[in-house]
């Protein structure tokens, strides 16, 4: 299979040292320039898998090399290489990704063979292509209020589960509940394509609750099936607004016959509450009422060490910006030990999301790491599909939640 890089590098000696070292690898076709226009006309006139990058450059340099990329239709996966400080290479990484590509690596020079074979390893294993769906989605007309509530209430719009995996006994221990769009014309529709739809029409309370009706259900399934699953739900934060939500909440779990503490409310970073107060408020009473709370997203957005120490929190969710490379990213691997010391001092379930690496993976176990989520584990499934997991590992399995083990 050909993979097509584009070097951008403005000293020559430095392009074609690049060039060589990407070039070795079976498969590899590289083509090299020194400039950013050269670097953008390229990539207008025909695809690349990966680009990689220096920062220094004169006249236009990196960072605005990446600007323009992302402004392309289907920009490629991005690699940084310079001799800039690791912070400066992690700046233009969190930089990228708000900008929505996908960054692979950060190669400090001067660049060493294993470094490139690390990229490629992390090339391999990057997850599943999602183009078709995203074109579909993109050719689609957005979904107004009324086609949203009744994909609602006719289970169009449903939940699949994404496994968490234990990392000291690597079984399935629980999982996170991800909307999806079972769409007539469309196919399946991943969240990105109609939540911002559902947010504009103020339906996120709503789809809270659907989707805590869907996993008490499929927790029911699971459980006449001999396996007891807590499952985590997303709360945006400024639903906590509405005083009773708590009391709502509780009252839906027990007329589906679900159990409070096997469910978690995954508090989302990407919003919050007008009055903080409001925040703490509903923190406090839905742990009063003996659901689970996580802080999701932690280390992007509004998360907080402030909020994770002084909330009921019983998890946190490690963004994957700060697990993606972690194995080979210094300042990213003494963040995450920072983080996950603090978090085990807590006593707090700690999920690492976004894992797709092996050497990230064993990077986390060796920090101290409770369990993994990712496209290196599993994407998220369909009911049944989980159920056909949770089987596959009973016969080995020592840790799950079985229901006669209570």
């Amino acid at each position: 299979m050909t993979l097509r890089v584009l070097i951008l590098e403005d000293q020559p000696f430095q392009r074609g040292f690049l060039a060589n070292l990407f070039g070795s690898h079976a498969g590899a076709q590289v083509d090299a320039c020194e400039d950013v226009d050269a670097a953008i006309a390229l990539c207008a006139c025909q695809p690349y898998d990966l680009v990689v990058s220096d920062l220094l450059m004169p006249g236009q340099d990196g960072i605005q090399f990446i600007q323009a990329l992302a402004a392309q239709p289907r920009p490629p996966r991005l690699a940084v290489v310079s001799a800039a400080s690791r912070r400066m290479m992690t700046s233009a990484r969190l930089m990228a990704e708000s900008l929505g590509l996908d960054v692979v690596g950060l190669l400090p020079k001067p660049v060493a063979a294993a470094d490139v074979d690390a990229l490629f390893e992390a090339l391999a294993q990057a997850r599943p292509a999602t183009e078709p769906a995203t074109s579909r989605a993109a050719a689609a007309p957005e979904p107004d209020a009324s086609h949203l509530r009744q994909a609602m209430a006719d289970g169009s719009l449903t939940a699949w589960f994404q496994p968490k995996k234990s990392l000291q006994s690597g079984r399935v221990v629980a999982a996170e509940a991800l909307v999806r769009w079972r769409h007539p014309q469309l196919g399946t529709l991943a969240a990105g394509s109609f939540l911002p739809a559902i947010c504009r029409y103020g339906l996120e309370g709503d789809l809270l609750r659907m989707m805590l009706k869907a996993s008490i259900s499929a927790q029911a399934r699971w459980r006449k099936q001999g396996f007891r699953v807590p499952v985590s739900i997303n709360l945006p934060p400024h639903l906590l607004e509405q005083s009773d939500l708590p009391d709502e909440l509780l009252a839906l779990t027990l007329a589906h016959g679900g159990t409070p503490g096997e469910l978690c409310f995954e508090l989302m970073e990407n919003s919050t509450t007008r009055h903080v107060s409001d925040f703490y408020a509903g923190a406090c009473r839905l742990r009063m009422k003996g659901f689970g709370l996580a802080q999701d997203d932690f280390g992007q957005g509004l998360s907080s060490v402030h909020n994770l120490v002084n909330t009921p929190f019983t998890e946190v969710k490690i963004d994957r910006a700060l697990v993606s490379g972690c194995a080979r990213d210094p300042a990213l691997h003494l963040t995450l030990s920072t983080v996950i010391a603090l978090a085990n001092q807590l006593g707090l379930t700690i999920v690492a999301e976004g894992v797709e690496s092996d050497a990230d993976l064993a990077a986390l176990r060796h920090l101290g790491c409770s369990q993994v989520q990712g496209f290196l584990i599993s994407q998220a499934l369909p009911s049944d599909e989980f159920t056909r997991l949770l089987d596959e590992e009973a016969p080995q399995l020592d840790e799950r939640p079985r229901a006669a083990r209570r």
